[in-house]
């Protein structure tokens, strides 16, 4: 099998035998692996200004940055992101992923219309108009799906093949509560999450529900908008993978859970345990996809990574 044909069958709790699928949400240290800037932190002022030779050396560029990153280490799958964002450069960076690499990568991009936490400068104006003005944050919340929802049925109809699947990456937690309380979350969030996943379902793509902090006040309504998979079950948030995992774990896949925290300040002996653990508890009966808790972010140590990613190609295998 290709590791996205085991990919899609972790996602879909089928049994695989080899390693546990990998991969990280964002791998960021692009420079100091492999020598590249990371697609994302590029600057293009001069984009428009490019002929369409210079904008596809780009992007060739860009595709072997995640295409190296992925045979470095491992990783079944990449989350693709366009620079810049508009539609054009989705299909054109996806088309030249496909084109060097075949259907060896599982590839996604962020589908996620969904309210997340605002950041500080809009978070009492938000609250607010939840409160305020309820019916015309859900009457956006509606046409953000519906764009989400036009991109998607775009290239599934345009661009067959391309694509395999949406990361939804609007986070709802904080560490020690989500930021919207149940009752909120099943009127402002919930519908509309469960309206996008049932549209991309489909129309044929995969869906992967990422968000950090503690998701276990608001995991059950989560779990019933029906995700293919559950990403990034935060330690640091309290999430404990062994419990999710008897929960909910014959219902959805589950991804992510070795401590961000431990591999940033933790010693190496902690940070092996952790990753061991992580194996150990997400790895049994399948429908595990073994990752970081939340992505390979900038100022992690590289070497805290690949010590995570040695222990997971050794260890981390169905017998």
């Amino acid at each position: 099998m290709t590791e996205r044909e085991r990919f899609i069958k972790c996602l879909k709790r089928e049994p695989i035998t080899g390693r546990v699928p990998t991969f990280e949400l964002v791998f960021f240290l692009t420079m100091e692996s492999i020598g590249k800037v990371h697609p994302t932190q590029r600057m293009f002022a001069q984009w428009d200004q490019m002929s369409a030779r210079e904008k596809q050396c780009q992007m060739e560029d860009m595709a072997d940055c995640y295409i190296q990153i992925a045979e470095k280490y491992h990783h079944s799958a990449i989350f693709v992101q366009p620079n810049p964002w508009d539609f054009e450069n989705i299909v054109r960076i996806l088309s030249t992923i496909r084109e060097k690499s075949g259907d060896q990568y599982y590839l996604m991009l962020h589908g996620d219309p969904t309210f997340a936490i605002p950041d500080g400068a809009h978070m009492m104006d938000f609250t607010t108009r939840l409160f305020e003005e309820p019916e015309a944050c859900k009457a956006e919340a509606s046409a953000s799906v519906a764009h989400y929802l036009h991109v998607a049925e775009t290239l599934a109809t345009h661009h067959p093949g391309l694509l395999d699947g949406f990361a939804l990456c609007s986070d709802y937690c904080f560490n020690v509560n989500p930021f919207f309380s149940p009752e909120m979350f099943s009127e402002f969030v919930a519908p509309y999450l469960s309206e996008v996943l049932d549209g991309y379902r489909e129309m044929g793509f995969y869906s992967i529900k990422h968000t950090d902090g503690n998701i276990m006040p608001i995991l059950d309504q989560i779990v019933d908008c029906k995700p293919d998979a559950i990403h990034s079950l935060d330690p640091q948030g309290g999430v404990d993978l062994a419990e999710v995992k008897r929960l909910y774990g014959d219902r959805v896949a589950l991804v992510g859970n070795v401590n961000c925290g431990l591999l940033q300040t933790g010693t190496d002996e902690e940070c092996a345990a952790d990753v061991r653990r992580a194996l150990r508890e997400g790895m049994p009966g399948g429908g595990y996809i073994f990752s970081t808790s939340n992505c390979a972010y900038t100022g992690l140590a590289l070497e805290r990574y690949e010590m995570m990613n040695r222990i997971w190609y050794e260890e981390g295998i169905y017998r």
